[in-house]
């Protein structure tokens, strides 16, 4: 006989968002119950070995293993083997991950396996373990995943982007929380300091300040942006933040619709300026 489970469930976040949290190993203690720790030991763009340590069981044995994962990010794919099976002559797993909307990925595990002839269950027994243990896991997975999406996301929780100039965070994004319909963040600007022209092929922005003083310039015409006020920013139109006032300004950007592919939604329009140029109100740098 041979070792057969199929499992799936279905999460309330988009596909890309699954993917990557599922995927990412490193990450494991914290979305399955089952495991107490990951070291990774092999990387490469496709594929990665790791070793997995379990939780100790009802005994107090410790149970660890190699595996190794390779996928196909188009196909959304995954395929698993344990290097170092243990009581199993071998262990495969296919993971795979089907978007039913833009909010909603399906994700299922096959497991085809064999036990060894002195392991302590047979291919059946097996069986039944892992489809009891996959049914628990999976919602885990599913809960975790999903409250992830309402998690709240501080300003040095994310990655500082600066090439366009300033302390640029996108907090609340597809990558943060698996939005659908656009991102939003803040951003920093010591006085003198820009964000270089740019515009957006397929987003409206909204940019709320909420201390400082800036200029925006829209397609080459400066406004005065105070403190407590907004700014809409059409698609397509070019802008340019500066800051003209004393003081650091912090701006509060929501970006929406999103863009097809995220390489596809700046388009720059100048190079990046110095980190602290000198500006002055109504002067186009």
């Amino acid at each position: 006989m041979i070792g057969h489970t199929e499992n799936e469930i279905e999460i309330a976040a988009p596909v890309g968002f699954v993917w990557t949290k599922v995927n990412d190993v490193r990450a494991w203690p914290g979305l399955f119950t089952e495991y107490a720790a990951v070291e990774v030991l092999e990387e490469a763009e496709d594929r990665v070995t790791f070793r997995l340590t379990m939780h100790p069981d009802e005994q107090g044995r410790v149970w660890s293993w190699v595996s190794e994962r390779w996928w196909d990010s188009e196909r959304r794919t995954v395929r698993a083997r344990r290097i170092e099976p243990g009581p199993f002559e071998y262990m495969n797993i296919a993971w795979t991950f089907e978007e039913l909307a833009p909010d909603r990925t399906r994700m299922r595990w096959v497991q085809d396996f064999r036990m060894r002839p002195d392991a302590p269950v047979d291919d059946a027994g097996m069986t039944a373990r892992i489809n009891t243990n996959s049914v628990v896991q999976l919602e885990v997975i599913r809960e975790r995943v999903e409250r992830m999406r309402c998690g709240v996301v501080g300003f040095g929780a994310v990655p500082s982007n600066r090439r366009r100039g300033g302390d640029l965070r996108a907090m609340v994004s597809p990558a943060t929380a698996g939005t659908t319909a656009g991102f939003c963040g803040a951003v920093r600007l010591a006085p003198g300091e820009r964000v270089a022209e740019h515009y957006h092929p397929y987003s409206e922005e909204y940019l709320y300040l909420a201390s400082g003083l800036l200029r925006v310039d829209l397609d080459g015409e400066p406004a005065e942006l105070p403190a407590d006020h907004a700014l809409l920013i059409p698609r397509g139109v070019r802008h340019r933040l500066v800051n003209v006032g004393e003081t650091e300004a912090l701006a509060v950007f929501s970006l929406a619709p999103l863009a097809p592919r995220p390489e596809l939604g700046h388009v720059d329009t100048e190079a990046a300026a110095p980190a602290r140029e000198a500006a002055v109100a109504g002067q186009v740098p």
